[in-house]
């Protein structure tokens, strides 16, 4: 049995408008917390891709590529996100219902926003309406606004993250910490290490991505302190 065959079934009772208080709790350890999640990012982006009101081609591509789905699985995968798209259940009781999954890892539920952003991106286009939902679905997920525009501003053209955010800690603190925090970062979020903690191989791929800010932001507060006068 596939996984996308699993993710179906538990997805029937969704999208008849029963089990949504309890099939996330359901999914809390391995194998069913990978199902989980896949389950957490399919329900929201496919009521994300709606949130401007369409779904775009370009949107279900990128939906694609982020999940890796083998040829055998298209057809089965392409009714998953339909089931998830016609679920009577709002957004924000899969929010809330995710966010309680993951309650204890929260990288796992920045993971799933970056992902969301990353899809709402799809189409070249970010709707005010996306960012309504996003930033509301942030929010849930008990991240603090900067959080989100950090995210946000990776794949937003125009915004500007800030590099002290992207690294997680305040500007005042000694070059020395900010390095020793990039450190920390580099090794959490290294492929092997997300691989080693059992996460789900689209988690690893979003986390994954997240280095390349991690490293830049880091390059901009290297640059940044080595021009400050001594």
């Amino acid at each position: 049995m596939s996984i996308w065959t699993r993710i179906s079934d538990a997805l029937k009772s969704l999208a008849s408008g029963e089990g949504l208080s309890n099939l996330f709790d359901q999914l809390r350890t391995p194998p069913e917390r990978s199902i989980g999640f896949t389950i957490a990012i399919i329900g929201l982006g496919a009521k994300m891709a709606k949130a401007d009101g369409q779904v775009t081609r370009e949107e279900v591509i990128v939906f694609r590529q982020i999940f890796q789905i083998p040829p055998a699985d298209e057809a089965h995968a392409a009714r998953v996100f339909d089931l998830a798209r016609q679920d009577v259940a709002g957004y924000e009781a899969y929010a809330f219902k995710i966010a309680k999954m993951f309650r204890e890892d929260r990288e796992m539920l920045i993971d799933l926003l970056e992902g969301l952003i990353h899809i709402a991106m799809a189409d070249g286009e970010y709707h005010p309406k996306e960012d309504v939902f996003l930033s509301r679905v942030a929010e849930i997920f008990g991240l603090e606004p900067r959080v989100f525009l950090c995210l946000r501003a990776r794949h937003v053209p125009g915004m500007v993250p800030d590099p002290y955010s992207v690294l997680g800690i305040s500007p005042s603190a000694s070059f020395e910490d900010i390095k020793k925090r990039y450190r920390h970062l580099v090794k959490q979020y290294h492929p092997d290490a997300m691989i080693a903690r059992g996460l789900p191989p689209e988690a690893v791929q979003i986390a994954s991505n997240r280095l390349i800010s991690i490293n830049e932001a880091w390059e901009n507060v290297r640059a940044e302190r080595q021009s400050e006068p001594a």
